[in-house]
Order: structure tokens, then C-alpha cells, then sequence
């Protein structure tokens, strides 16, 4: 299914937000929720890299080193890379000069789905009714944003009547 423009932006400010709100609610969480790694498990160096990445797309350490707004040893971004490859949210690759080129496993959506999905399961028990009800009361979500997501639901239901759950 094709998206348009704004349900697109729509779409990824939903996640972004979602993504945010996971780090910041699943920090008081004692274990993670699933086997692989969680949002939470980052450090604010490490979610910063993988904001650049995500941003950037594929790059290099030199590169990562000159976006980020602090000075750091070329030794210390070269081991947040491999920290963050080693937790499964980078890949690298190896270019003909032998210099490595990092680019995320995962996309920031997907990635951002999965802990949206960790903070229902948790703090809502399965519900992302119970979680949208909490957005809208919290101002995190609204009304023009609300209409944008009802239209966006809409259009997937009409591309893919399969979508759509039953009444319960």
C-alpha cells in the first residue's frame, strides 16, 4: 500500500514519539520484556548514533564522530559502532579502502514498533487503545493528529478489508 505524504509524516512523528516515550517510560523497568535488546538498554551516546544512522543512512565512524555535537576520540565512536551492531541494531560492511560503512539493521520504524509494542504488552496490558486513550489525556496526541491517524487507519482498511478486527 502506497501512503501519501502526510499519513507517511503522520506515521513516522507517531513512531518517533512512541519510540521516545519508550525509552523514557521503559527506563524504570527492571528486564526487558522480550530475548533481544530494548530502546532502554541504550545509552544516550548510543541513541544518539543510531539517530545519525537512522538520519543519514549508511556511514562511516569519521562520519558519525563529525555529526555529533560533542567531541569524542575517534576510539570512542568506534566502540559505541560496535556496541550497537553487537546488540543487533547495526550491520557493517567493508569497503575496498577497508573502511568500515555502519548502516542500521532494523528500520527506525520497525524498531520503534516493536518498543510502541513492549510498552502495550506492559503497561497496558495487550491494549493500544488503553495506550492511545493515555496519549490523547497526556497531549501527546492531538485532534488534527488524531483525525490524520483515524484517515490513515481508514485508507488501510479500504486498500485491505483484512486489516480491519472484528467488533468485540
Amino acid at each position: 500500500m502506497r501512503q501519501s505524504s502526510s499519513a507517511a509524516n503522520l506515521h513516522e512523528n507517531l513512531l518517533a514519539r512512541l519510540a521516545v516515550l519508550c525509552v523514557t517510560v521503559c527506563n524504570v523497568m527492571n528486564r526487558n520484556t522480550a530475548p533481544s535488546h530494548d530502546l532502554a538498554d541504550l545509552g544516550e551516546l548510543e541513541g544518539d548514533v543510531l539517530l545519525i544512522i537512522w538520519r543519514r543512512g549508511p556511514v562511516t565512524a569519521d562520519q558519525v564522530r563529525e555529526a555529533l555535537e560533542r567531541p569524542l576520540k575517534d576510539s570512542t565512536v568506534r566502540t559505541v559502532l560496535r556496541r550497537l551492531e553487537e546488540k543487533g541494531y547495526l550491520v557493517h560492511s567493508v569497503d575496498d579502502r577497508r573502511t568500515f560503512i555502519y548502516r542500521s539493521a532494523e528500520s527506525r520504524q520497525r524498531v520503534a514498533a516493536r518498543a510502541a509494542k513492549r510498552i502495550v504488552d506492559w503497561f497496558c496490558e495487550g491494549s493500544v487503545e488503553t495506550m492511545l486513550v493515555g496519549m490523547v489525556d497526556s497531549k501527546v496526541l492531538d485532534r488534527s493528529e488524531l483525525q490524520r491517524l483515524a484517515d490513515y487507519i481508514a485508507a488501510a482498511q479500504q486498500a485491505d478489508p483484512s486489516t480491519e478486527k472484528e467488533a468485540q
